[in-house]
């Protein structure tokens, strides 16, 4: 019989030396060597770190996961402001609503997608949350944009932990169109320390309303009342007017300045009025005619009528004379009173005036603000004759014309008396 060799290794090549034993082989006594085993916890480790870090980030998608996400939807949006001007923050607001009535559904990431228009300047949701069975979430982002007037849409994406993303694109406007600011009414001409009333008409062409509508006017040597006027909200589409009491103590530029919030950013509208003085084409136009004078005794009288020729009622029309003048009584001043457009009142005053050819009458009177408006008419008073002399001589002829009449009426008497006593 034979006997057969059992090794497969030519004897040639067997090593003279021992070879080293593996790691991953088992000893003698059944065990791993201990370098195994550290390496395979270290290993271990490893791939439980991966999970915790990696794991929640990734979505993977389950049948039952992607029937739950289907009823998962945008509900609604918002936007402030609505419409943006450039360069201005909006606060956009998505809410999403989860329709499975028993599911909750898990959210991986939430975020609102950036473009050269648009841009994100808060943070997005990276952390997991639920949105429970029929309940509501909001997401909020704040965003702006530098983008000229048009229409932009944005994407907003929402990852499921057990399905694929959600994505709702949203439109923002931007529009540049500011508030209208105009003079609905104001005086031609200004008077200096005069009240003058001015209208403005403010309106909102815009598509969104805006907050904090504040109304001013200013400029040297000008005082309004109000200051200022706040107006508060204005809709779009809707205008609003303002009336202010405008003083002017000097000529000089009046600015009017409309500032206003288009949701948290601040915007502002100028308009510019030059301030000028001039006749008041509307004002109270009192004028003396008529003028009668005569002179008793050194007394002058003067009487006439004052008409108010111009457009708005005079109050408190008076009239007197000024130096040279003397005043003197009974009618040193005269009130007529208040004298409506077209309306007359007659006047009579007395004075002195030793040596003079003429005096000044001033009428004086009181506009719709109580300013008080001044005139004078210089009345010439040197061809007016005394009635001293006239009345001295007309005594003298009234005295024999007077004895006349006395005789006459006893000579009646005789005459009535002794024909009654014939008839005897």
């Amino acid at each position: 019989m034979f006997e057969v060799n059992q090794s497969s290794e030519h004897p040639s090549l067997r090593s003279t030396e021992a070879a080293p034993r593996s790691e991953f082989r088992k000893d003698a006594t059944g065990r791993y060597p201990v370098t195994f085993i550290g390496r395979l916890g270290i290993f271990l480790a490893f791939l439980v770190a991966v999970g915790v870090f990696v794991l929640p980030a990734c979505a993977y998608t389950t049948p039952e996961g992607i029937e739950e996400s289907g009823k998962v939807y945008t509900s609604a949006v918002q936007l402030d402001p609505g419409t943006l001007f450039s360069g201005d923050k909006c606060t956009i607001t998505y809410f999403v609503t989860n329709g499975n009535a028993n599911q909750s559904v898990a959210i991986n990431h939430v975020t609102f997608g950036e473009s050269k228009d648009i841009s994100l300047i808060s943070n997005t949701y990276d952390t997991n949350t639920n949105i429970g069975p029929l309940q509501t979430r909001a997401f909020v982002f704040l965003i702006t944009t530098n983008a000229n007037d048009g229409s932009y849409f944005p994407t907003f994406s929402m990852s499921f932990r057990d399905a694929d993303s959600l994505y709702y694109r949203t439109q923002v406007k931007v529009d540049n169109t500011d508030l209208i600011l105009a003079v609905q009414d104001k005086p031609d001409t200004f008077t200096q320390d005069k009240k003058d009333t001015i209208i403005l008409k403010i309106a909102n062409p815009r598509e969104n309303d805006v907050d904090n509508v504040v109304v001013k006017i200013t400029g040297d040597g000008i005082s309004t009342n109000p200051s200022e006027d706040y107006v508060g909200t204005m809709a779009a589409g809707s205008s609003a007017n303002v009336t202010f009491a405008v003083t002017p103590s000097q000529e000089t530029t009046m600015k009017i300045t409309v500032t206003y919030d288009n949701g948290d950013n601040h915007h502002s509208v100028e308009k510019t009025l030059p301030v000028t003085f001039g006749t008041d084409k509307k004002k109270a136009a009192p004028q003396i005619s008529n003028i009668q004078i005569k002179n008793a005794d050194g007394v002058y009288h003067i009487t006439g009528d004052v008409t108010n020729a111009g457009l708005t009622t005079a109050n408190g029309v008076t009239v007197t004379t000024l130096t040279p003048a003397v005043p003197e009584d009974p009618y040193q001043s005269y009130v007529i009173g208040a004298l409506k457009p077209d309306d007359f009142g007659s006047f009579e005053v007395t004075f002195r005036a030793d040596g003079a050819t003429g005096i000044p009458l001033q009428i004086s009177y009181k506009d719709t603000d109580g300013n008080i408006v001044t005139s004078q008419k210089t009345v010439s008073i040197s061809n007016v004759v005394s009635s001293e002399s006239s009345s001295q001589s007309g005594g003298n002829i009234l005295i024999p014309l007077a004895g006349l009449i006395v005789l006459v009426v006893i000579g009646g008497v005789y005459l009535y008396q002794k024909r009654k006593k014939s008839q005897q």
